[in-house]
């Protein structure tokens, strides 16, 4: 993957991070503040009965997940801007990226039992949230597939391709070949 295109991957993961962080910022005001959200409180979709629920505290605690998924954004977005300013070679940073990712769908994919199962409502701003968490989780797998395969397509070439040549051209050459496979 070109350096261009990781990069601008970290700065979309930055931008769903903030605005997640925004929606768990409103859940989490008007949980303390005991104030109704804008959503609808009739049939299925009913976010007051998902989020005045037992399930919607950390378990054994009096924290409401809107305050748990508000921290587990700002990590995602101080991952992510760590990958896009400070170390975008880090590979190992962008697998516990793809970790931290699956473990937020993995709680997400419970919430989601809990919704549907044992409360029978729908929150839609936590599914807002779930579904941000999902996408995310996609393209990080999808920017570390591609990553991975263009350091395979480096590796695979000849070291005299690069190294050894005193035409400048030759390394041109594999560069603009590694730019063709990531695109």
């Amino acid at each position: 993957m070109t350096d261009y295109r990781a990069r601008r991957t970290q700065i979309l993961f930055l931008l769903l991070s903030v605005v997640s962080i925004g929606i768990s910022i409103y859940l989490t005001v008007a949980h303390y503040e005991k104030a109704p959200v804008a959503c609808s409180t009739t049939g299925i979709i009913d976010c007051q009965r998902v989020l005045s629920s037992s399930y919607s505290f950390v378990p054994f605690t009096d924290i409401p997940l809107s305050l748990a998924g508000l921290v587990w954004f700002f990590v995602s977005a101080i991952v992510a801007f760590l990958i896009w300013r400070v170390w975008p070679e880090k590979h190992t940073l962008r697998v516990a990226q793809v970790i931290f990712f699956a473990s937020g769908v993995l709680t997400a994919l419970y919430l989601i039992y809990v919704e549907f199962i044992v409360v029978r409502a729908i929150c839609l701003w936590c599914t807002s949230l779930h579904l941000i968490m999902f996408v995310m989780l996609l393209i990080a797998i999808f920017q570390l597939v591609q990553s991975d395969l263009v350091d395979e397509e480096i590796e695979d070439e000849e070291p005299s391709n690069i190294t050894e040549s005193s035409d400048p051209r030759s390394f041109e050459k594999v560069t603009d070949r590694v730019h063709n496979v990531c695109e």
